[in-house]
Order: C-alpha cells, then sequence, then structure tokens
C-alpha cells in the first residue's frame, strides 16, 4: 500500500465534501430565490387568461379602444422579464451541478491512477473518524447525480415555458415544486454529517 496515494486521495476527498457542503447551500439560496418568480410567473398567467375573458368593449374602458392592446403587451413583457431571470437562476444552478461534476470526476480520476498502489484492504477499511474511501467514492457519485438529475429535470421545465402559454404557466410553480426530492436533500445532508470528523482530521 502507498502512504503517498492514500493521503493523496484522502486530501482530494475531503476537497469534494467541502465543495458539495459549499453548493448545497448555493443550490439551496437560488432555488429559494426561483420559488416567488414561479408564483408571478402563475399569476401573470392569470391576468392574462382574465384579460381574455373579459370584453372591454362591453365595460367603461371600451373609452381607451387601445387598452387591451397595451395591457397584454406589459403583460407579456413582465412575463418574459420573469423567464429571463428564471433562466438567469438556471445559470447558476448550472455552475453548481458542474463544480460538483467536475470535483468528482477528478477524484474517481485520482483513484483510478492509485487502484493499483492501494490495494482493497485499504479503500475499503473504516476507522473512528473515516468512513472507507469506496463508501466516499459512492457518496459523492450519489450527490452528483442528484444535481444533474435535478438541473435537467428543472432545465426541461423552464424550456417548455412560453409567454403565450397560459396553462403551462398556470401549472410552472406546482410542476417545479413537485421535482424537490427531500429524501435526496436529507441523504446528503447526512453524507456531511458522517464525513464531518474525517474533514476536520486532517
Amino acid at each position: 500500500m502507498s502512504k503517498p496515494a492514500l493521503t493523496s486521495l484522502h486530501q482530494a476527498l475531503r476537497k469534494s465534501f467541502q465543495c458539495v457542503e459549499n453548493n448545497q447551500k448555493l443550490w439551496k439560496s437560488v432555488l429559494a430565490e426561483c420559488t416567488p418568480l414561479l408564483s408571478s410567473l402563475g399569476n401573470l398567467a392569470e391576468q392574462s387568461r382574465a384579460l381574455s375573458n373579459v370584453q372591454i368593449s362591453n365595460t367603461p374602458l371600451r373609452l381607451f379602444p387601445d387598452l387591451e392592446g397595451r395591457l397584454r403587451f406589459k403583460l407579456l413583457q413582465a412575463t418574459d422579464t420573469v423567464l429571463g431571470k428564471l433562466n438567469d437562476k438556471m445559470t447558476s444552478l448550472q455552475s453548481v451541478r458542474d463544480a460538483i461534476s467536475n470535483q468528482v470526476c477528478a477524484v474517481f480520476q485520482l483513484y483510478e491512477q492509485n487502484t493499483d498502489s492501494l490495494g482493497l484492504p485499504v479503500v475499503t477499511e473504516r476507522s473512528a473518524t473515516a468512513p472507507s474511501v469506496t463508501d466516499m467514492l459512492e457518496w459523492l457519485q450519489d450527490a452528483e447525480r442528484h444535481y444533474r438529475h435535478q438541473f435537467l429535470r428543472r432545465k426541461t421545465l423552464l424550456q417548455t415555458l412560453r409567454a403565450d402559454n397560459l396553462s403551462l404557466l398556470e401549472s410552472a410553480p406546482e410542476r417545479w415544486k413537485s421535482l424537490e426530492s427531500p429524501t435526496a436533500d436529507d441523504n446528503i445532508t447526512d453524507t456531511l454529517c458522517k464525513v464531518s470528523f474525517f474533514m476536520e482530521s486532517e
């Protein structure tokens, strides 16, 4: 067994879990910023539908002949603005996904380069302060998969939204909420607890 190989792998694992911890916080804060934006989309869609259901020509507002067009234009503009902000948030979520993916990929590369010098007993050994290398690699893979899938599903949902499709806009907040996976989030938090001693034991 090569001690330097294990030491460098442990350092890379610590760095990866630190990356997951930092980015988990960032991910949650970006998602929290998305919630009111999706509510706005739903509200704007409801206003557009209400406008379509009202015959302005039958109301006192008929004195303003271009009012309906101007209101519709304003609603479309507001919807496009919110969609733009959501796309900006997706860029932030993408950077979280990429940071975690790149970090996990680097650890696996390092592990594969050193497989021969490490040996199976070493990578499966657990201690009071450190889980086994194989456990930690599996946990990192699970976290990476979670963020990759979450990003893809949210991006796919946003790509279906258009300012002129009211029913999709109205259902967007509920559909977005349905993508949450509290179990996977809890598992990642649980993993970070399991490696907390290991991360401090440099």
